[in-house]
Formats: structure tokens, C-alpha cells, sequence
């Protein structure tokens, strides 16, 4: 009896041996994948941080340029996966008319930025004022033209191929134009609004990322599975406190704090004004708690600074949904990223998938607690009407404050 272990383990240990051996190579091999990983997603991260801020340096112009740049990307990157997915390389005119329907939409939303923005200056060209004023109408035109040469296209063989590709493309067009638009019209209310969002956002990715690979052990959620909790907490904190000292640093200059204006004479943008009352530091009592043990018994801090918590709390733990919900659709149609553009990173897509939806909520933010009527947005709108017009709301305007007695009646006539 003495000797069956013996033999027991002459016989089995070669193969333990060779699983044991065989398993050591592979997750060595797996760890040097994962720290690789680290490297270039590092290194391109913070090359891309340096890009983005030389655009900052450029100036609002050439944000507009680089947002423009990415929505076009964007929207190659989910038409072609459409393309790809439901092979439809053959239908006839669809890929002109997906384009196509990217121009219409983009002419719409950058033609109403201009006649909300830049209406003095366009005044001043005959040739434009028509484009101006029948803008909506002619946009609406042309996205006819777009859907009535659809209809022509529709094959008897390819019908139902056809009209999924047609919702791809509107889809597509929802996601990545209208939310675009929504960017450059916060970055108009002061680059600050475009600034700060975005950066919290990559802060709160690049933080996830590292509390999740240096800490990462309860999964989060199963259509990402290299999201843990431990990210999630971890990348929230700190995306709250650096969104709060970033806030604290450019809420000090102009540059980023006045709303965004075209000058007509220079032919350049400009944030030149005086800081409102959000841009200007206000003493706020501390909890009597705490008094005793910072020895404080005020603050001082920027109003946005505050605002900045709310920003940093929606791109900590709702901003993340962004990216399930590209995980969701790139598993869905069995693909590890949107493209291969950035290394490490995936597509361009993979990298704005969360920026997206923050873009939407800092909009809707600004316009229900932070914006109140514009009087230059109103000035430019009065200075498109006809004079018979302007004379009339000048005359009511006038009534209106001698009533209040913000204006003393004019004397009669010796």
C-alpha cells in the first residue's frame, strides 16, 4: 500500500507540472499584456491632453474647427459599422445620401448659430441676408430633396435592408450632430463651459482607469467587465476635486469666463466683459461643525466652483453610462471598439462615447439655472427688423419705463 503514492505521483506529476508551467507562462504573458496596455494608453492619453490644450491656446475658432472634426469622425465611425453590419455596400445611392443627410443637418445647426451669433455681421452682405432669413425653409428643402431620393432608391429586394439603414443614419446623425451643436453653443456662453465639462470628464476616465487597475476587484457591470466599483468610487472623488481647482484656476481670467462674441471689425472672436457675479469671489459661512476644527468660520470661493460639484457629480456617475451604452451596442454587433484610430484607445468615438452625453446636460444646466435673458442675442434680433418695426418696439419700450419711472416724461415742446 506503502507504494501506490509513490507511483500515484510518478505518474501524475509531469502533468501537473506541465499545467502548472503552462499557466505561470500565460498569465505572465497576460500581465505583460495588461501593463503594454497601460503604456500606450498613457502615453497617447497625455499626448492628446497637450493637443487639447494647444487648441485651447488657439482660441475658440479652432475649437469649433476640432469639434467639427470630431462629429464628422464620429459619424463615419457608426455609419461604417452600419455598413459593415448589415452589408450594405450594394444599396443603391446610401452612402452619398447618408453623407448627404450629415451636410442637410449640419447646414441647419450651423446656419442657426450664425443667425443667433453673428446676424450684425451677415447684414452687412446682401448676398447672405436671403440665406439668413429663409434659412430654416431652405435647410428644410434640402433635407427633402435627401429623403425624396431615397424613396426613388428603394429596391423591391432590399426594402426592409434599406429603411434599417435609413434609421441607422438618423440615429447616428441624433447622436453625433445634435450633440456637437450643443458643445459649441455652451463653449459660446464662455469657454469655461466647454472647458471645465471636458476636462472633468477625461479626469473621471483616466481615474477610473487607474483606481479600477491598481485597485479594481468587485466587477461593476456586466456589459463592461473591466469596470469595477472600486474605479467608479475612487474616479468620483477625484473627479470632484479636481474639478473643483480647476474651476477655481480659470474662473480668475476672462479669457474663459465672458461669454464668447464675434468682433466685426477685427474679423476674430472675443471674451472681453465684466465677470458676473458666478466669476467673483463670495464669502460662504462653514458649518459650525467644522469651525472648530479648521478654526474658519468663512470661505472664500467662486459661485462655479459650487456649480463645478454638480458637473463633476453627473460626469462621475451618470457620464459613465455614456460608455455602457457603447459597450452595449459594440457587443451587440460582436466588435471590441468603433475603430482603431487612437492605439490603446479604439476609435474616436470610444474616447467622446461619455463626452456626448455630458455636452446635453451641461446645456440643459446653463439653461435652467445659469442663463437669463441675453440683451446682445436680443440687440441682434432687434437689429434685423425693418426700421418702421424698430421705431415701434422703441416707442412701447420707452412707454413701458416712463411708467416704471425709470425715465422721466419728455417735456412738451416751447
Amino acid at each position: 500500500m506503502s507504494t501506490l503514492p509513490s507511483v500515484f505521483m510518478n505518474i501524475k506529476m509531469p502533468h501537473l507540472k506541465v499545467i502548472f508551467t503552462s499557466t505561470i507562462k500565460h498569465e505572465n504573458t497576460s500581465e505583460k499584456k495588461r501593463w503594454k496596455n497601460w503604456w500606450i494608453r498613457g502615453i497617447l492619453s497625455l499626448t492628446m491632453i497637450s493637443f487639447f490644450f494647444l487648441i485651447i491656446y488657439m482660441g475658440p475658432f479652432m475649437l469649433i474647427l476640432l469639434v467639427s472634426s470630431i462629429q464628422v469622425k464620429c459619424f463615419h465611425e457608426i455609419i461604417t459599422i452600419g455598413y459593415r453590419v448589415y452589408r450594405s455596400y450594394e444599396l443603391p445611392w446610401f452612402r452619398t445620401l447618408s453623407w448627404y443627410f450629415l451636410l442637410c443637418v449640419n447646414y441647419f445647426f450651423y446656419g442657426e448659430t450664425v443667425a443667433d451669433y453673428f446676424v450684425t455681421s451677415v447684414q452687412r452682405e446682401e448676398s447672405l441676408q436671403f440665406l439668413i432669413r429663409y434659412h430654416r425653409f431652405i435647410s428644410f428643402v434640402l433635407y427633402l430633396a435627401g429623403f425624396c431620393i431615397f424613396v426613388l432608391s428603394l429596391v423591391k429586394k432590399h426594402y426592409r435592408l434599406q429603411f434599417y439603414m435609413f434609421g441607422w443614419t438618423h440615429v447616428t446623425l441624433l447622436i453625433t450632430v445634435t450633440q456637437s451643436h450643443l458643445v459649441i453653443q455652451n463653449l459660446f456662453e464662455g469657454m469655461i463651459w466647454f472647458i471645465v465639462p471636458i476636462s472633468i470628464v477625461i479626469c473621471n476616465d483616466i481615474m477610473a482607469y487607474l483606481f479600477g487597475f491598481f485597485f479594481g476587484r468587485t466587477p461593476l457591470i456586466k456589459l463592461s467587465p473591466k469596470k469595477t466599483w472600486e474605479g467608479l468610487i475612487g474616479g468620483f472623488f477625484s473627479t470632484v476635486v479636481f474639478g473643483f481647482i480647476i474651476s477655481y484656476i480659470l474662473s480668475q481670467y476672462e479669457y474663459f469666463v465672458c461669454p464668447v462674441d464675434y468682433n466685426s471689425e477685427t474679423n476674430r472672436f472675443s471674451a472681453n466683459c465684466e465677470p458676473s457675479q458666478m466669476f467673483q469671489l463670495q464669502k460662504y459661512p462653514i458649518p459650525s461643525v467644522l469651525q472648530t476644527v479648521l478654526a474658519w468660520k468663512t470661505v472664500s470661493l467662486y459661485p462655479f466652483q459650487i456649480h463645478s460639484i454638480a458637473l463633476s457629480t453627473f460626469a462621475s456617475l451618470i457620464g459613465p453610462f455614456g460608455g455602457f451604452f457603447a459597450s452595449g451596442f459594440k457587443r451587440a454587433f460582436k466588435i471590441k471598439d468603433f475603430a482603431d484610430t487612437i492605439p490603446g484607445h479604439g476609435g474616436i468615438m470610444d474616447r467622446f462615447d461619455c463626452q456626448y452625453l455630458m455636452a446635453t446636460f451641461v446645456h440643459v444646466y446653463i439653461a435652467s439655472f445659469i442663463r437669463g435673458p441675453n440683451p446682445s442675442k436680443v440687440l441682434q434680433q432687434l437689429l434685423v427688423l425693418q426700421p418702421e418695426q424698430q421705431l415701434h418696439i422703441y416707442k412701447i419700450l420707452k412707454a413701458y419705463l416712463t411708467e416704471r419711472g425709470l425715465l422721466h416724461p419728455a417735456l412738451p415742446a416751447p
